[in-house]
């Protein structure tokens, strides 16, 4: 199945590792891992290793977004970005092992132009023809409009395609008045969104019925290693991820995505679908690098997935 995944912000990817991190010291890394990521990167991949058809866009530009393209290429991902003057980002997630930490290291995006952005949408309408679900991930970057998501959504239902949105603030704001048919924000941009505190289940669980108000079908909210809570308008559901020793938690959220809309296009129900996506999560947890979770680890791990009814 063709699935769409739209992002604006791409990333190149290091991953370090060091036996012991000392601040203000040389330190010298026990490993390093380059890669490519991003979040709709990453549920690209997510959505590639379980043997579906992604087709990811988003902007790219300079030396660094052209080795960002052709790792894309090698891994046989269709994709089609917008080159752009502004140089493609760079992220590193800096493993400590001694302290178990892991600490992501973020470059922002640069602005990218209103001209940019018409040919993006362009992009958008042209591939989404044919295909099953899009998904949206992530912050739009600087210069874009804060509705941009609100007409990947409309552009989605006018295919008949599953739209899910990954995202929080405007841009879910945004979204939600075109009634996606998903969105999965974690617990922090769901407070974010809403604008208040939200402590405890019931207060979480109020916040997604809102959310469900205010135009969306299914509302998931992940929380790390924390319970995942999902609702479909009449079931809320308690999804407890596996335990894992994680390698680098970085990025399971966007392998949560990628798994769920793969279930979800199967015919699972919202709870079924969770609990292979809270798989997906923990597999990518046992890697170095975002993105990239091994499918014999998921299929093993959701035996130990558990979904509850609320």
């Amino acid at each position: 199945m063709k699935i769409l995944c739209v992002g604006t912000s791409p990333a190149a990817q290091r991953t370090m590792v060091f036996r012991k991190l000392t601040l203000d010291a040389v330190n010298r890394a026990a490993t390093t891992v380059d890669g490519v990521a991003g979040k709709s990167i990453n549920v690209a991949k997510t959505l590639k290793a379980l043997g579906e058809h992604p087709i990811a866009t988003g902007f790219l530009g300079g030396d660094r977004g052209e080795h960002v393209r052709s790792l894309m290429s090698e891994r046989g991902i269709e994709s089609e970005f917008v080159t752009v003057a502004a140089t493609t980002r760079q992220c590193i997630t800096v493993i400590d092992e001694s302290t178990g930490t892991h600490t992501e290291l973020v470059e922002e995006t640069l602005p990218v132009s209103a001209p940019d952005f018409e040919r993006f949408m362009a992009v958008v309408r042209r591939r989404v023809v044919g295909c099953r679900a899009v998904v949206m991930s992530g912050a739009i970057a600087s210069g874009g409009p804060p509705d941009l998501y609100f007409h990947c959504v409309r552009l989605a239902e006018s295919e008949g395609s599953l739209s899910v949105v990954d995202a929080q603030g405007a841009a879910l704001t945004e979204a939600l008045k075109a009634r996606p048919g998903l969105v999965k924000p974690n617990r922090a941009e769901l407070a974010a969104t809403i604008g208040r505190p939200l402590a405890g289940e019931s207060s979480l669980m109020q916040a997604m019925g809102e959310l469900r108000e205010r135009g969306a079908e299914r509302v998931v909210v992940t929380a790390g290693k924390e319970p995942t809570l999902a609702f479909d308008g009449r079931t809320y559901w308690r999804v407890i991820p596996p335990r894992v020793q994680a390698m680098s938690p970085i990025g399971s959220g966007d392998v949560f995505t990628g798994a769920l809309v793969w279930r979800l296009l199967r015919g699972d129900d919202l709870g079924d679908a969770c609990r292979w996506a809270a798989a997906g999560g923990a597999a990518n947890a046992l890697t170095l690098m975002s993105g990239e979770m091994d499918r014999a680890d998921m299929d093993r791990l959701v035996r130990e997935a558990e979904v509850q009814r609320i």
